[in-house]
């Protein structure tokens, strides 16, 4: 245990403590507010909560624990695998799955799962997300593919940045939408509101673009198939938020009252170049049981 302390002045007066530390310390204030709610910030000698507003010449003091190192380790599940060779493997992960751990994760993620199934997996994103190219959100469902050895990981995230590698995605939406096609070209960046959520912003957003084509429309909703053509987090579920048409069943980004189980939105298609061969692999996932249900439902109440 460490322990940091600060003595608050002219520029930290009138500021919550949160935000007030988030510049004197090199942590996120994430873990800053965590700590805060761990009861390991006192001011004066007194555990205050994360909205305390600092007074001239308060004392603070910050005691930090010792970091823990976290190692990932094999646990056995049940994978839906796609396709699979000494490089590469493409799993069709399940609704409520989170895709690696974190510190704070405390469930078992798709990266414990692979662990237990292959043994090996690459090492270029660390102890935390071996493998990991890249990810789908945890209520997401569909393919993600995830490399076995150094060689094929940097082979697959140069194919992610210079969009050699395609991912289509289907989407249940609120609302008809009345064309058939569209473009959304819009930077998304951490929300400046909600430092838990994305939106789009030009306050550090980056590069986004999501193409999306109609395939079916129903009374109050529209089934859409989604293109990636950039990466961000949230993409797809911010930028249709943005136009109107949130993905049902968001927990985050629909309405209240739109809220269900996991947001209707599944990565059905991926095309890679093989990182040995050369050649160039599509893999399919079909829609899960509780999306084809729902719009089965749809499709009934069309009629």
């Amino acid at each position: 245990m460490s322990v940091l302390n600060f003595t608050a002045d002219e520029k930290m007066a009138g500021l919550r403590i949160d935000k007030a530390l988030n510049d004197k310390v090199d942590f996120s204030r994430t873990r800053l507010q965590q700590l805060i709610s761990d009861g390991l910030v006192e001011v004066n000698d007194e555990v205050v909560k994360a909205n305390y507003k600092l007074k001239l010449n308060d004392e603070i003091e910050i005691e930090v624990p010792e970091a823990v190192e976290y190692t990932v380790k094999p646990y056995p599940m049940d994978l839906d695998i796609r396709y699979e060779d000494d490089d590469v493997i493409v799993i069709n992960k399940p609704k409520g799955l989170i895709v690696h751990p974190s510190a704070s994760t405390k469930e078992h993620t798709l990266v414990e799962g692979v662990l237990d199934h292959c043994h090996d997996l690459s090492g270029i994103n660390g102890v935390m997300r071996p493998g990991v190219v890249h990810r789908i959100d945890k209520d997401t469902t569909g393919l993600i593919i995830m490399a076995k050895n150094d060689m094929a990981h940097q082979a697959l995230a140069d194919q992610l940045a210079d969009k050699t590698m395609s991912r289509k995605y289907y989407a249940l939406v609120s609302g008809v939408i009345p064309h058939d096609s569209g473009t959304v070209n819009a930077p998304i960046g951490r929300n400046p509101m909600d430092r838990q959520s994305m939106a789009v912003t030009d306050k550090n957003g980056k590069e986004a673009v999501t193409q999306f084509f109609v395939k079916e429309r129903f009374k109050k909703n529209t089934l859409i198939e989604c293109h990636l053509k950039t990466g961000r987090t949230h993409q797809i579920r911010v930028h249709m938020q943005y136009i109107g048409y949130p993905i049902v069943n968001d927990p985050k980004y629909a309405p209240k009252r739109a809220r269900g189980d996991g947001q209707l939105l599944h990565a059905f298609e991926l095309t890679f170049i093989h990182p040995r061969s050369g050649e160039r692999i599509t893999v399919n996932a079909p829609l899960p049981e509780n999306f084809e249900a729902y719009l089965n439902k749809l499709r009934e109440e069309n009629n």
